[in-house]
């Protein structure tokens, strides 16, 4: 089978550190979704439900259609649940999710099930069986939201709240971001914002794994990446109405050099880290020297 020759200096590669961060922004772009067909296949059931009660009469036909709204919030509610979750778990720090988005799905999947069960039987009491036993095969099924805060040994919990609020907005607003750019639908501009993303994500990595870079990076994490979202927001405005090339390339260049900056300060802090690391370990040489233990040759 032929195959494509390519290097560092073949035409469409990058150059240096560029190709680790293009090859992250592809694993990102191509992240399967948290909530996945288990979730989104609940928004079918409430459509099947007022399809069949249509000649059911105007009274089945009202309660299919409230107990059909209820069951579509709460698939709303699960899939959000479920993203809040599996950000919540590839973090090394988070706070639970303020909203319990699973139970309330839970909770309103079971009204929802018992309402629509008194178009059939009529009886209450079976109604409510079968909203409990929806609400137990709901969370059996799904799980309920993080109830506890994520935390790190040997941090105090300010700090760690402090981290946690930045890394938040600042996901919030690398989300926006991405979506202002994704509602052009140029695929060029998605991976390019993809790329600086996940440069951008490589400095929050590293705050959490050390909250005490928070305050060299809070300023990336916070006042750039809200000139980010402002300038994807005005630029993805005007390329939709007038397609304007230059524009287009004045904001790539601005992803490159927010790239550029935010992988530099990112190195910074790494190395900052390290002689951290040579100091503790100089330290902790001289004091076993004076306590007369000699390292091994």
């Amino acid at each position: 089978m032929a195959r494509r020759f390519g290097g560092e200096h073949s035409p469409g590669q990058t150059q240096g550190g560029k190709t680790d961060s293009l090859r992250q922004a592809r694993r990102e772009d191509a992240r399967v979704d948290a909530a996945g067909a288990r979730a989104n296949i609940l928004f079918l059931p409430p459509v099947l439900l007022v399809f069949l009660s249509l000649n059911e009469g105007a009274a089945a036909l009202t309660v299919a259609v409230l107990s059909g709204a209820i069951l579509v919030l709460a698939a709303w509610l699960l899939r959000e649940g479920l993203r809040a979750e599996a950000a919540y778990n590839a973090r090394p720090i988070a706070r639970r999710p303020a909203l319990p988005r699973k139970m309330l799905s839970s909770v309103l999947t079971g009204i929802g099930i018992g309402l629509a069960a008194t178009t059939g039987d009529g009886s209450i009491l079976a109604a409510g069986l079968y909203g409990l036993v929806g609400i137990g095969l709901h969370v059996t099924a799904f799980g309920i939201d993080p109830l506890k805060d994520k935390r790190m040994e040997g941090i105090d919990t300010f700090q760690q709240d402090r981290v946690a609020r930045v890394v938040d907005e600042a996901e919030s607003l690398l989300e926006a971001m991405r979506g202002q750019i994704a509602s052009l639908k140029d695929r060029k501009l998605d991976l390019a914002v993809a790329r600086f993303q996940a440069t951008a994500r490589q400095m929050i990595r590293t705050v959490e794994e050390d909250p005490r870079d928070l305050t060299a990076a809070r300023k990336y994490l916070g006042v750039y990446l809200m000139g980010a979202r402002d300038a994807s927001a005005k630029f993805a405005d005007l390329y939709r109405k007038h397609g304007d090339e230059d524009a287009r390339a004045e904001y790539e260049a601005l992803l490159v050099d927010l790239e550029q900056n935010f992988a530099a300060r990112t190195e910074k802090l790494l190395e900052g880290d390290r002689t951290d690391m040579d100091i503790e370990i100089k330290v902790l040489r001289d004091r076993l020297q004076r306590e007369g233990v000699a390292p091994p040759e």
